[in-house]
């Protein structure tokens, strides 16, 4: 099956789609600051470079793309027909990529949450869940913190 469109137009398709900044991304951002929680963008310094990162509480958070990181959904699990072989390699790559970040930031004493694209359809669960989760990381920060020496 050949491409719908010239070389030139998908290649300028192509460009068009971004890392940062995405709509998830927003979305997330949005949502943590509606919950009036504290955060830092894009840290080059952790493995992987989560999109949002909360140091104090040692958390970090990466928004995937269901079709880009080969999410279970229906989005995630549609393989494009043109050029197959590429797009399954792609995605495979990019699974293994994320598997190594988060393990990496799992050793190096980092919780991770990961947040698909899907999970925006509903932005009620996702909030009751960010929640949930910001009010245990906070039970752990002070914990940590009634522990510490006078």
């Amino acid at each position: 099956m050949t491409d719908v469109y010239d070389k030139a137009k998908r290649s300028a398709v192509m460009a068009r789609v971004r890392s940062q900044d995405t709509g998830p991304e927003l979305k997330l951002r949005r949502l943590l600051t509606g919950l009036g929680a504290r955060y830092r963008l894009h840290r080059k310094d952790l493995p992987g470079s989560p999109d949002v990162v909360m140091p104090g509480r040692r958390l970090a958070f990466f928004v995937h793309g269901c079709f880009w990181h080969g999410h279970g959904c229906a989005r995630g699990a549609r393989v494009p027909k043109a050029n197959r072989d590429y797009w399954l390699a792609k995605v495979a790559r990019n699974v293994a990529r994320d598997e190594q970040a988060l393990a990496a930031l799992a050793q190096a004493g980092w919780r991770t949450e990961v947040v698909w694209e899907c999970a925006f359809k509903d932005e009620a669960a996702l909030s009751a869940r960010l929640q949930a989760l910001l009010a245990v990381t906070s039970v752990l920060k002070g914990s940590t913190a009634s522990r510490a020496p006078p």
